[in-house]
């Protein structure tokens, strides 16, 4: 299953720690969203223990959303080390995002 970010939780599990962090920006109002879920569960099984891939509901985590201007959702962020290394708005195949992490890793 796919880590859940929150306002309260991302400074530490994605920010303060080393690594990659794959995060998707989504809300269920969102059908693009409904479409990159599946793939975010995928990935989120496939690279556990190497990558923490998880989600962050834009409308409960307002905080985490409003700093690095998500306007458009499904927004995937990847992080390397605490640092946003890239940016990915709309929705996207397993194989794209896979092929991203892979070159973090």
């Amino acid at each position: 299953m796919a880590f859940e970010f929150t306002d309260d939780n991302f400074q530490e599990t994605a920010l303060d720690t080393e690594g990659v962090a794959v995060i998707d920006f989504w809300a269920e109002w969102c059908g693009p969203c409904r479409l990159v879920g599946p793939v975010i569960e995928d990935l989120a099984k496939e690279y556990e223990g190497k990558a923490l891939i998880g989600k962050v509901n834009v409308d409960v985590n307002r905080d985490i959303s409003m700093k690095y201007s998500i306007r458009s959702i499904p927004t995937i962020l990847f992080l390397k080390n605490g640092e946003v290394v890239d940016k990915h708005v709309g929705t996207a195949t397993k194989a794209f995002l896979s092929e991203k992490i892979d070159a973090l890793l």
